[in-house]
């Protein structure tokens, strides 16, 4: 394997040395040797397989023609997006041209026209596939799960084919609507990206990365040295909300290995616990949720947390720690809700009962005629003949919860009542949406509740439209 290298020819250096007095005063200054790279920055775009490689060196050049050998061998390095700039003594170097011989197909040259001789600092960028990043979180509460310890952590998989050593690593966190900024680029509709040839479509995408991954870092001051920390920004543009978010410290990132790094050092963050019944989400079981939020009163909120595996422990009071679940999180912005669900506690139980049914407000056809007829509750005559035009179905439901922990317990419930209904209840019920109810409760430690609601459904002609009414009956 190869790594990407600059290089100065020999031949070109002898060359040079015989025809110029001047040039001798540099003898010292060998053009032939592969410098190191003296910094490195991984910007890592998971949704397209995209990573900017950003690099510097420091390389010696000569009065005149200076050729420079970059090579990309064994890598998945994109060659059409290599791109040399001068970061010192701009004004005195020139980029002629760029070759990229038959025979050395993984190979291309620069040469560069200087009026300097000296030590430049030069920048190479390139988009490189293979390497790609997840996100996981620990999380361990105390005993009394009043607070939790918050850590994260990134994980970085290189399979480029390439080494990156003390590399300062950028993770770009959220979605870019690629397309959107494609059609920018290309002063066309977002309609006709997808018109667009392969070859442009290809650059055009890159150049739209690049813009994102690159052009942000540099409006924020750089690469720097040693792997300084950037500030942290939010980018919301049309379609696209991201962030792009610097792990502190520099990495070597060893090809064909993944690298664990701390993205968040450990907040105290405030923790409640709720119980939930929500059959849509959890299925018909009482459930048990950790939440918190990601703001600056929790001690978080400083960046949107990206998706990834959150795993949760407990102090149990003898110097150890209890698993209690692993769960994936999806990305998170600054200021919402963290939930996890634990599943459901065998110190809680709930069982959801139906009691009585009946029906009322009764509307018979009569036969032979188009003639509507309302019975009166109970008293439907045995000579009336005709079919069931509507009525209201009426069901009475029991939700009992009992309570077996040490400690008060907070439920929300929320049921889909689809239809024309009314509820009838004591609960103090609010509407989730046009058709759900929501309720809640406190169950004292070791305490049962019963939790009693009428559901009406108004039905057939008795029906009106797709809604839900609450009624308080206390």
């Amino acid at each position: 394997m190869m790594r990407p290298a600059i290089c100065n020819t020999l031949a070109v250096w002898l060359i040079l040395t015989a025809c110029s007095a001047a040039i001798v005063r540099a003898e010292n200054v060998d053009l032939s040797t592969v410098p190191d790279r003296d910094t490195v920055q991984l910007t890592i775009y998971n949704s397209e397989d995209l990573t900017l490689v950003r690099e510097t060196r420091k390389i010696s050049f000569k009065r005149g023609l200076n050729p420079l050998q970059f090579s990309w061998a064994n890598t998945l390095i994109d060659p059409t997006s290599v791109e040399l700039r001068f970061l010192t003594h701009a004004d005195e170097l020139d980029v002629l041209d760029t070759t990229f011989p038959h025979d050395k197909p993984q190979m291309l040259y620069w040469n560069v026209g200087s009026e300097f001789e000296g030590e430049v600092t030069i920048e190479i960028t390139y988009f490189t596939s293979g390497i790609r990043w997840s996100a996981d979180y620990v999380l361990v509460t105390n005993r009394d799960e009043t607070k939790v310890a918050f850590e994260g952590f990134v994980r970085v998989f290189n399979s480029s084919g390439e080494k990156y050593e003390d590399a300062q690593v950028r993770l770009v966190v959220g979605k870019i609507n690629l397309v959107e900024k494609i059609a920018q680029l290309a002063r066309i509709s977002v309609d006709d990206v997808s018109l667009l040839s392969k070859k442009v479509g290809d650059r055009l995408k890159r150049d739209a990365a690049k813009e994102v991954m690159f052009g942000d870092a540099l409006r924020v001051g750089g690469l720097g040295g040693g792997g300084a920390r950037e500030e942290k920004q939010i980018i919301k543009e049309g379609l696209s909300e991201y962030f792009i978010f610097t792990i502190e410290g520099t990495e070597t990132i060893a090809n064909g290995w993944s690298k664990r790094m701390r993205s968040l050092k450990p907040v105290d963050v405030p923790l409640k616990i709720q119980y939930r019944y929500r059959e849509a989400e959890y299925g018909k079981q009482l459930v048990r949720m950790y939440l918190m939020r990601n703001d600056q009163k929790s001690e978080l909120g400083t960046t949107p947390l990206p998706d990834g595996m959150v795993r949760v422990f407990r102090d149990n009071g003898r110097d150890g720690l209890s698993f209690l679940v692993a769960r994936a999180i999806k990305y998170i912005p600054i200021g919402d809700k963290i939930e996890l669900n634990l599943g459901a506690d065998s110190e809680v139980s709930f069982d959801l009962v139906k009691g009585r049914v009946w029906r009322s407000h009764i509307w018979i056809k009569l036969d032979g005629a188009n003639v509507l007829r309302r019975v009166d509750d109970g008293k439907l005559a045995v000579d009336i003949r005709g079919s069931v035009a509507g009525w209201d179905e009426h069901n009475y439901f029991i939700q009992h919860v009992r309570n077996f922990t040490n400690k008060p317990i907070e439920l929300e419930i929320r049921r889909l009542l689809p239809g024309h209904i009314v509820c009838r209840n004591a609960l103090g019920a609010k509407l989730h949406d046009y058709q759900t109810i929501q309720m809640t409760a406190k169950v004292n430690a070791g305490q049962r509740a019963e939790l009693r609601y009428e559901v009406v459904q108004h039905m057939g002609r008795n029906e009106k439209q797709a809604n839900l009414k609450l009624v308080d009956v206390r």
